[in-house]
């Protein structure tokens, strides 16, 4: 079934250590970015920048180098642009 909606969910789970996954629908084919941002809006990772086809994805992020604290993650996928909060405890 192919999805009628973009839709960035919760990563799960949250707080994580060491990892989490993103989880995604897009109703389209389309160039998907995904990037992890530290509170201060530097890029931290890029999951994922490519053309995916339309349904349901989902990515897992792994933290081993960063520091405990609170990131953000953005999808932007066409003209669909969404952020979530997600914490990292060591």
């Amino acid at each position: 079934v192919t999805p009628n909606e973009f839709l960035l969910e919760q990563n799960y789970p949250n707080p994580f250590n060491p990892s989490t996954k993103i989880k995604f629908t897009i109703p389209k084919e389309s160039n998907v970015q995904l990037n992890i941002y530290n509170v201060l809006g530097e890029l931290v990772s890029t999951l994922i920048n490519e053309q995916l086809n339309a349904g349901y994805h989902e990515y897992s992020f792994h933290s081993s180098n960063l520091a405990s604290g609170i990131y953000i993650y953005r999808i932007k996928a066409g003209d669909f642009v969404d952020t979530r909060k997600m914490v990292l405890l060591r």
